[in-house]
């Protein structure tokens, strides 16, 4: 169980996520996942709540740290990259997960590829936002403080 003095969030990025700002501008805008995550964590100190972030260009990485959150995070909001599609074993480590989860994607995988319309996180998340671009962290962060019952003051 977490300390219920040190309230904090695992922020988790997947795949190429570490390119964001290069890769693909038109879809993913331009700012660098250095930015977001500094919005995410400026947004939850607001709230007294520390974001740890963790970025994997593999799945067996974005498990290791779902299981390392484990009874240190009181959250974790995710953005998966590509392994959203297919990640089973990332989708079990979430499930095993006590606390929210909140997938994220900065684009809208609904109006991209046929292979992108299908989530393999969606199932054990309380809460997906996707398709808002750089504003989703901050959503994300939002939804995730919402769910532990943390008001922005």
């Amino acid at each position: 169980m977490t300390d219920p003095t040190h309230r904090s969030i695992l922020l988790l990025s997947g795949p190429n996520l570490n390119l964001l700002g290069e890769r693909q501008p038109e879809v993913y805008g331009t700012a660098t996942l250095d930015a977001h995550v500094a919005t995410a964590a400026e947004r939850a100190q607001r709230a007294g709540v520390e974001v740890e972030h963790a970025q994997s260009n593999a799945e067996v990485g974005l498990v290791e740290a779902v299981h390392r959150a484990r009874g240190v995070h009181d959250a974790i909001v995710v953005n998966a990259g590509a392994v959203t599609h297919y990640g089973w074993g990332l989708h079990d480590a979430l499930a095993a997960f006590d606390g929210p989860v909140v997938e994220l994607h900065l684009s809208n995988p609904s109006a991209r590829e046929p292979w992108r319309h299908t989530s393999v996180v969606s199932p054990v998340a309380d809460v997906v936002i996707q398709g808002a671009g750089g504003l989703g962290y901050r959503l994300a962060v939002d939804a995730a403080l919402g769910l532990l019952g943390l008001d922005l003051p």
